[in-house]
């Protein structure tokens, strides 16, 4: 009998190719929500392999709608939505996929700071609501880039240096800080001066997060951190939503001790603090960091490889728990 193999939204095509060839796979066929978790566990409990995505909530219950769960198998680099502990406890295989999409995340980073200070998203509403205020109107005058100063925090790791370069190119000065500092030829290579979190948040123009998310980290951007920033500056997140405490962030943004905000990323994913969602200020993406079809692609194709390795037993690469399959 072949495995059955349920991946929770479409992925590329080339990558669920690969799974049909040796496995009934099923599809949830509506990528514009996260499945809900009725249908997620009915799902579960018909499959062998759970094909999962950084959003989808892979907990106990889920894990335990199926005694007989294989393994989950996910999209994620870091599986901050998977009760590991209890998926190692039931003896199923967690698999993630490598660190590929510095890149991506480093483009729309830039593509968040450009729009949010140039307020092409307020622009761009007022051209389709037929409103042209003028070529040379400051109805919607914004903050340049060129020249200015950026503050990378936890900006010592890929998508940090990724974005330092892009910043070269706008002949922006990169301030870092990092709780590991990088060695003086990485600092001058991407151009970077290492400088106390407090010293950043005064000085930068724009903020830009990329701490990874810990109990160390969690609201590491809050009410205070905040009241140090210009109130010319803008906050920056492509990261991890709960880096920020997000209520301080919608006072901090109504008081304008800040600028505006552009995030990607958000402290209670799917849901968004309200506020937010009313302030112009505000440039809100659904977590499209990695959501690049090349970068897609490639991921998705991991995880088939992860997944081909479970079932011709062996020890996937990307096994975060392989002491299961050990035993």
């Amino acid at each position: 009998m072949r495995p059955r193999i349920f991946v929770t939204q479409p992925v590329s095509r080339s990558a669920i190719e690969r799974l049909r060839r040796v496995a009934s796979v099923r599809v949830n066929p509506d990528s514009s929500r996260i499945i809900p978790k009725k249908a997620l566990l009915a799902a579960v409990r018909a499959s062998d392999i759970v094909f999962s995505l950084l959003h989808d909530r892979i907990d106990r219950e889920v894990l335990a709608a199926n005694p007989k769960l294989a393994a989950v198998a996910s999209q994620s680099i870091t599986p901050d939505n998977i009760d590991v502990a209890e998926a190692t406890r039931r003896k199923i295989p967690v698999t993630v996929v490598p660190p590929i999409v510095a890149e991506a995340t480093a483009d729309l980073t830039f593509g968040l700071m450009l729009t949010v200070a140039r307020r092409m998203v307020e622009g761009d509403r007022l051209v389709h609501r037929g409103r042209f205020p003028g070529a040379q109107s400051s109805h919607l005058l914004g903050t340049a880039l060129y020249g200015k100063t950026i503050g990378l925090v936890g900006g010592g790791g890929r998508i940090g240096t990724g974005v330092a370069r892009r910043a070269r190119g706008f002949d922006m000065r990169v301030l870092y800080w990092s709780p590991r500092r990088k060695p003086d030829g990485l600092e001058q290579d991407f151009g970077m001066t290492y400088v106390p979190l407090d010293q950043l948040l005064r000085d930068a123009d724009f903020v830009s997060l990329h701490s990874p998310l810990t109990p160390a980290t969690r609201h590491q951007i809050g009410a205070r951190e905040l009241a140090l920033m210009k109130p010319t500056a803008f906050l920056i997140n492509t990261a991890r939503g709960a880096i920020v405490d997000e209520k301080a962030l919608a006072r901090a943004l109504r008081k304008r001790q800040i600028a505006g905000a552009g995030l990607d990323v958000f402290e209670h994913e799917p849901q968004v603090t309200p506020a937010l969602l009313k302030m112009a200020n505000v440039v809100a993406t659904p977590h499209l960091g990695s959501a690049v079809v090349e970068v897609r692609e490639q991921m998705a194709n991991i995880v088939v490889d992860n997944i081909l390795a479970l079932l011709g037993g062996k020890t996937p690469p990307n096994c975060i728990n392989p002491e299961v399959l050990r035993r």
